[in-house]
């Protein structure tokens, strides 16, 4: 057997590999992005706001309990097979949104669609974090976070798109036919597993194992807690501006392919942005980015309240998607830097568990106040919980020292 290594420059290849087959995981999210909400207005007649959501809803739930069994069982199955497991679930999907004679038919490809991405984004994160090693973690999760979003925002452009020039069904679908078999394809025949690289890293690693992994990843371990309340609120704003915005735009007069522009930069800059961010988690106090990160997303979604133009939309995207950009890498830097290889999978699963939740809880509080209070009392309360989740970070979440170094803002922020 080939020495193992670990190491971006040591394992390229496969690498490399990864992130692409990680971009069609997110083109499959992308398909939805910009039409759902109208499909299900125009062609379904739906008008409640929380019957709009209930697609983002079920995805949400079905994704964050996937994300949770893909960590229970990457070491017993293999990170391998998870993805392979993950991209037959995606072949329904396309096709049930194509042919879909009522909303339910939406709401059972959300099923298909979460189960896809809870396997196969999961195990794409640990495989890059197991061939990667310590010292290049968040470099890695940029990459894989990048290609994801960057393809999410392609996709959520060019569905829109062809549906302003072709009609919303079926042929924004035909994308997803191709990008589900591709993925497929590519995770049977091209992706190799990554059991030795763990074990590997198991030999060398001085981080001691957590005691109890769902308890103390979800808010025992002030760390790994505060990452975790992160995560969840994060995605309440993902979840929000997957369902909300395409109709608040909607009801400001903009068209479909106005819609699927702002709707496509909030992901892009998101996406773009990791490039950069995902390094900066390698040579930053992780602390200090994720309360940045999600302070200024509270802020923008606040100023979001007043925008009425296309250039104030699609400024404030880029703002919210940036916040994302910088905290979304970090995340599952954070949780590795503190868990041990064996339960570094565990880990990932319950914060991935809890952030997905996000999805169905920012959808079902957004659906429920946009229907009693108006579109602008949601966004405004998802403001208000992100400022107190940047002051929870703040206040419970200490600086990691990595590689005999501190974070050259460490000092400026208590812990």
């Amino acid at each position: 057997m080939e020495k193992i290594q670990l190491g971006l420059k040591e394992n390229w290849k496969q690498f490399a590999l990864l992130v692409i087959i990680n971009a069609f995981v997110g083109g499959m999210v992308g398909l939805e992005r910009s039409i759902l909400p109208q499909i299900a207005e125009i062609e379904f007649n739906l008008t409640a706001k929380t019957a709009i959501l209930s697609f983002i809803i079920v995805f949400g739930i079905t994704k964050a309990i996937t994300n949770y069994f893909a960590g229970v069982f990457a070491n017993k199955i293999g990170r391998k097979n998870l993805l392979t497991i993950g991209w037959m679930f995606a072949i329904p999907v396309p096709f049930i949104l194509m042919f879909a004679q009522d909303w339910n038919w939406v709401i059972a490809a959300n099923v298909f669609l979460g189960i896809n991405q809870g396997l196969a984004w999961s195990s794409t994160v640990v495989m890059k974090i197991d061939l990667v090693g310590e010292k290049q973690r968040g470099f890695a999760m940029g990459l894989n976070e990048s290609s994801g979003y960057i393809a999410v925002a392609l996709v959520a452009f060019l569905t829109g798109y062809i549906a302003s020039e072709f009609g919303l069904r079926p042929y924004p679908f035909y994308l997803g036919v191709v990008m589900s078999f591709l993925g497929l394809f590519g995770s049977i025949f091209l992706i190799k597993d990554t059991k030795h690289h763990v074990q590997a890293e198991k030999n060398t690693s001085t981080t001691p194992k957590l005691k109890n992994i769902f308890w103390e990843t979800t808010w025992k371990n002030k760390n790994l807690g505060s990452v975790t309340q992160a995560g969840l609120v994060n995605n309440l704003n993902d979840g929000m501006a997957w369902g909300i915005f395409p109709v608040l735009l909607a009801t400001k007069g903009f068209n479909l392919e106005q819609i699927g522009i702002v709707t496509a930069i909030y992901p892009a800059v998101w996406g773009i942005g990791q490039l950069f961010t995902g390094k900066m988690a390698d040579i930053f106090c992780k602390k200090n980015l994720l309360f940045v990160g999600m302070l200024l997303q509270g802020l923008v979604l606040m100023v979001f309240l007043y925008a009425e133009t296309m250039t104030h939309f699609i400024v404030l995207s880029a703002l919210l998607g940036w916040g994302t950009a910088i905290v979304y890498p970090t995340f599952l830097a954070s949780v590795a830097d503190n868990t041990n290889p064996i339960d570094r999978a565990g880990s990932i699963g319950v914060f991935r568990l809890w952030r997905d939740l996000g999805y169905a809880i920012g959808a079902i509080l957004t659906g429920i106040i946009a229907d009693f209070y108006g579109i602008n009392s949601a966004i405004l309360l998802i403001g208000v919980l992100t400022l107190i989740s940047a002051g929870i970070i703040l206040v419970r979440m200490k600086c990691t020292i990595q590689l005999g170094t501190k974070g050259i803002a460490c000092a400026n922020l208590p812990g």
